[in-house]
């Protein structure tokens, strides 16, 4: 089938797009709206929340690891009910979470930024065993978090400098070596935002300012491409019962004339099957 709506509602900056494998739901957000936004069995709803959020991963069934701009929060789907698990740049008026992904450890990786995309401002953390760490600094968009289905690398961009970098993982699930470039857009002049991989090995990446998911294989050659009738695409995720459904967010802020499309997501039928989201553990 072609790419189609599936959500009308219109996301200043849709991000943080994932599959939630034991409830059969998807979530995404609306970071400047601060909003967490699904579709469930009584149709379209949301959670609001007094920060920015960003990225989610799924614990249990009715408990959802949610990053906002200070902190990683337990959030109760059912009830609303929220703990912070840890602080995260809370004491950093100026910035806030952007992407990021469960790996397959049960860790859970989170990017920040400035607010205002202020250069190298940003940060890539791990929360692993109930504890944060910082890997990477001095970022300023960081996106594209998303790792192979051998548990061999993590890939990950600036999107400021365009490069989609591979990094090398150990038994453990923490950078060994150093990272690699993976995908070069400058020349292009491609922006990658969100990623995520399917079983195949194959990186499926949303590329701001170019409506399109562009798919690259294992190696960093580029296959083939999904088009989008938005201009700012922004993360993907496999779903579905049997992950082959590809849903894409997008976002409006910045355009002068947003078409009708643009902030809306959208799902399409592809003919690969896409990894599991991995369990957060708390």
């Amino acid at each position: 089938m072609a790419i189609a709506v599936f959500d009308e509602r219109k996301c200043s900056l849709g991000e943080g797009v994932f599959w939630h494998p034991e409830r059969e739901q998807l979530f995404w957000f609306d970071i400047n709206a601060k909003q967490l936004l699904t579709q469930g069995a009584k149709g379209p709803c949301h959670w609001q929340f007094e920060e920015h959020v960003s990225a989610a991963g799924w614990v249990e069934k009715t408990i959802l690891l949610v990053a906002s701009s200070k902190a990683l929060i337990r959030l109760n789907i059912e009830t609303g009910d929220q703990t912070v698990i840890c602080e995260l740049e809370a004491d950093i008026e100026a910035t806030r979470s952007n992407d990021g992904r469960a790996d397959p450890w049960g860790g859970f990786w989170i990017g920040t930024m400035g607010k205002q995309a202020q250069a190298g401002a940003g940060s890539i953390y791990r929360f692993y065993k109930g504890k944060l760490t910082k890997l990477y600094d001095r970022l300023t968009i960081p996106n594209a978090i998303c790792f192979s289905p051998d548990r061999n690398f993590v890939y990950y961009t600036d999107s400021a400098e365009k490069i989609i970098m591979r990094q090398s993982l150990d038994r453990n699930g923490w950078p060994d070596g150093f990272a690699t470039p993976f995908v070069d857009g400058r020349n292009e002049g491609l922006g990658p935002d969100g990623a995520v991989v399917d079983q195949e090995g194959y990186l499926w990446n949303a590329q701001w300012g170019n409506s399109r998911v562009a798919r690259y294989a294992p190696d960093g050659t580029f296959t083939s491409s999904l088009s989008l009738p938005a201009t700012q695409v922004s993360c993907p995720a496999f779903g579905g019962s049997d992950l082959k459904t590809l849903f894409v967010t997008t976002a409006y802020e910045n355009l002068a004339k947003p078409s009708k499309f643009d902030g809306q997501t959208f799902f399409d039928e592809v003919d690969v099957v896409g990894q599991k989201e991995h369990q957060v553990k708390l």
